[in-house]
């Protein structure tokens, strides 16, 4: 059912000093920050050959990233993204499996203009995850 790995999403409280390591550092392309209002983060995406990696940061007290940073104050890895040819079919196989979606269990819209939904991590091995309409 799962495709390729869209991205891994790391969680940091610094978004811009994340995002400088990334460029300077590593050497990185590294896109702009864009603010997800709907989602409560500000991304930052590193784009490798074979996948991504999305810098996130708070955006807003609400963040659904604060209570994770409180518990990690360095920052870690938060989730990881799969694509789906079908997220509404997926989601129905997965609920039908026992799988918890999180919130109302309708996709929305993420950072990438595609549909997305996440699945408690108790339910995958104690990893968040994010299935994104490919």
């Amino acid at each position: 059912m799962i495709g390729r790995l869209n991205h891994v999403a790391i969680a940091v409280p610094d978004l811009k000093a994340a995002t400088e390591v990334y460029r300077h550092t590593l050497g990185a392309k590294v896109s702009a920050e864009e603010e997800q209002p709907e989602h409560g983060v500000s991304t930052v995406f590193i784009e490798l050959p074979n996948t991504k990696i999305e810098l996130l940061g708070m955006l807003g007290d609400n963040s659904p990233i604060a209570g994770f940073l409180e518990r990690n104050p360095n920052g870690g890895i938060h989730h990881l993204c799969y694509e789906v040819p079908d997220i509404k079919a997926a989601r129905d196989r997965l609920v039908e499996q026992g799988a918890r979606v999180l919130g109302n269990g309708e996709p929305k819209i993420g950072a990438h203009g595609k549909p997305v939904l996440f699945l408690h991590p108790k339910d995958f091995c104690g990893t968040l995850v994010e299935l994104e309409e490919a």
